[in-house]
């Protein structure tokens, strides 16, 4: 079983030495054999989607346990380890940090075409891995800027994607994990985990199921014509102020349907730095949208230059002026790293912890000598 949860690790700066990476390669692709031999390729890529597994073994490959580093490099002995054998383990790997994560889809394309896949196939693949990363930068406005995207995938069609973002001002990163067995969805709650070290306040989470009802709003507003659009940009731009001068100006406003107000600290609110004073970029975004008219929300955030502006922008007005609040609560969900042991914020999951110790014993013990 799949859990969701926390892993603790802060911003890691520096290199693997040399010595520790081809040790972690070695290691590496003999677990990856063991498991392969036990349970198949499609229980691996599985296991990579579960953030608790992926953290433990890069433990187990020597890497530090609570530093950022582990998700990228770990990634990156495991393709390593696996380079030459990818047919005879049905496993695939694409993509990794900064520009290489960029070459994801040229990669997963590149396998399609040695292994003579359907197009049909290739292309759901690219598009879960597209997806996925702009799930996590538009959808999931936490702060963290992802500069990790790595793709996992079988010759069934089994993927896992793990992806990693920064927050310099916090010195923390944060791992998403995603399966294709629990994001049959890819807009509604799809993560099979979200890995951090904190848990941030006020984060718009248009991914989070009491955000449905904003998402269905947002797909009507682009459905409307843009002129009409505009009209409720106006009003945010006009009266998108602090807290007080809102409160008054919503009194008055028949169109502001949001209700909450006066319990609200405006101020605070997580889209209150917005700009939509001038945003011609935004315009030419929210004019697209209108004309293209996509029948659902997954296809508006799949339009190419749909980015967390525009989300933001039609999130706020699916909020204040027809009342259908989004998640602003974090989706990262518990710690096993901080806490457990004294119940907080609930106590440690010995069954699971066992499965696990269990579970990566048994591979290891698997080894060839």
């Amino acid at each position: 079983m799949i859990q969701r949860g926390i892993a603790t690790f802060g911003l890691d700066t520096g290199k693997c030495p040399p010595w520790l990476f081809e040790r972690m390669v070695k290691l590496g692709r003999s677990m990856i054999e063991a498991v392969v031999a036990e349970e198949g390729a499609d229980e691996f890529v599985k296991r990579i989607g579960d953030p608790v597994w992926f953290q433990s073994l890069g433990t187990v490959l020597a890497f530090d346990w609570n530093a950022s580093g582990l998700t990228t490099i770990l990634t990156a002995a495991l393709k390593e380890a696996i380079r030459g054998e990818e047919n005879n383990l049905g496993i695939y790997i694409c993509g990794g940090k900064g520009k290489t994560s960029r070459r994801t889809p040229e990669e997963i394309n590149n396998w399609g075409d040695k292994l003579g896949l359907e197009d049909e196939k290739v292309n759901s693949l690219a598009y879960n891995s597209k997806m996925a990363a702009k799930v996590d930068s538009a959808l999931i406005q936490d702060g963290f800027q992802i500069y990790h995207h790595a793709f996992f995938f079988t010759d069934s069609g089994a993927w896992t994607v793990v992806q990693q973002g920064m927050n310099a001002g916090e010195g923390s990163a944060r791992r998403y994990h995603w399966h294709s067995a629990s994001a049959k969805d890819l807009i509604n709650e799809p993560h099979s985990g979200i890995a951090s070290q904190l848990k941030i306040d006020n984060v718009l989470n248009m991914t989070a199921g009491e955000s449905g009802k904003n998402r269905q709003i947002s797909t009507e507003l682009v459905s409307q014509n843009f002129g009409t659009l505009m009209k409720d940009i106006k009003i945010l731009r006009k009266y998108f102020t602090p807290y007080s001068q809102m409160a008054e100006i919503a009194a008055g406003q028949q169109r502001l349907k949001f209700m909450n107000l006066e319990n609200i600290e405006f101020n605070y609110h997580p889209v209150v730095k917005e700009d939509f004073s001038k945003s011609r970029y935004l315009e030419k975004i929210l004019w697209e949208l209108c004309d293209r008219k996509p029948e659902n929300y997954e296809k508006l955030l799949a339009m190419e230059g749909v980015g967390p502006k525009t989300i933001r922008a039609l999130a706020l007005v699916a909020e204040i002026i027809y009342g259908a609040k989004p998640s602003y609560e974090d989706p990262a969900r518990y710690s096993f790293a901080h806490g457990g042991k004294d119940a907080t914020p609930y106590p440690v999951d010995t069954e699971t912890y066992d499965q696990t110790i269990e579970k990566l014993k048994s591979y290891v013990g698997k080894i060839k000598k």
